[in-house]
């Protein structure tokens, strides 16, 4: 099998599963922290830091679980994949932890840091558009050959893509949980800046939903947006415990109040954090 067909196969058909390194589980050995350089082609850029805290926890007990992919750079070694278990390791303490070791070129370091953080859904939508740009630039390489080695479907990669097409404003919002992929997608119907920037205000100031605003898409692009009916403001006292929640989980968090009752719905975006939220709710 070619290195570009593993590539293609997802992350665990890049894992070594031996040679000279073979000194622990599936080729992994212990390396000192300190010997180990950031990969700077680490496309996540935002860490949740109460996420790392409540990882690096973890770790104290149990250790690092899954050793992270380096590479080696003369007599030391560069990070390709495992970020987040390096910093959360260097948190708990540790002095080492497992890696294993793969010969990546450059351009092969950038893919396998892309595919591992979108194979665990680490990044942010805002993040994987970038990493899809940049393998595109400088991997010259098509849509189609791109979405072949992240494993989607080229529309998926195309629309994840053209969120970078959005007011810097609205990127941001989008990148820290503040606005949803569903309301992002709305947003980018719009063809016009100004429409863009009124709709994300409308969305930031009433708190209407991903169907409201598909609905005020279609009568800003009618020119029917004047005549629409006033939305009701959302309650403060609601809004300003939704906000509180949101500080206490460290996550996107959402109420839906209904005439008899509603719910609350709690965004996570990887198993690591799904357990983070049920150690907080159930110590």
């Amino acid at each position: 099998m070619s290195k570009k067909q593993a590539l293609g196969k997802g992350l665990n058909a890049l894992i070594p599963t031996g040679g000279e390194e073979d000194r622990g589980p599936r080729g992994s050995f212990l390396c000192a922290v300190e010997q180990i350089r950031s990969n700077p082609d680490q496309p996540r850029k935002r860490f949740n830091e109460q996420a790392l805290e409540s990882l690096a926890s973890t770790i104290r007990e149990k250790g690092v679980l899954q050793p992270l992919l380096v590479r080696r750079v003369g007599n030391r070694y560069e990070l390709i994949a495992g970020e987040r278990r390096l910093r959360a390791a260097k948190k708990a303490g540790l002095e080492e932890v497992p890696v294993l070791i793969r010969d990546a070129e450059e351009a092969d370091r950038l893919e396998l840091s892309i595919l591992e953080n979108i194979q665990r859904e680490d990044l942010d939508p805002i993040e994987e558009a970038r990493a899809y740009k940049e393998m595109l630039d400088r991997l010259k390489i098509t849509q189609e050959e791109l979405a072949r080695r992240v494993g989607k479907d080229r529309s998926s990669v195309a629309n994840t893509m053209r969120l970078l097409q959005l007011p810097r404003e609205i990127q941001e919002d989008l990148s820290s949980g503040r606005l949803s992929s569903g309301h992002a997608r709305a947003i980018l119907a719009l063809d016009r800046e100004v429409l863009q920037l009124k709709l994300w205000a409308l969305i930031k100031d009433k708190g209407i939903s991903v169907r409201e605003a598909e609905r005020h898409v279609q009568e800003l692009k009618a020119g029917k947006a004047g005549k629409t009916k006033p939305i009701a403001p959302v309650d403060p006292d609601m809004q300003s415990l939704q906000d509180e929640l949101c500080r206490h989980f460290g996550t996107r968090v959402m109420i839906q109040k209904g005439k008899k009752g509603g719910k609350i719905q709690i965004r996570y975006s990887s198993d690591e954090e799904l357990n983070r939220l049920y150690t907080l709710m159930i110590p």
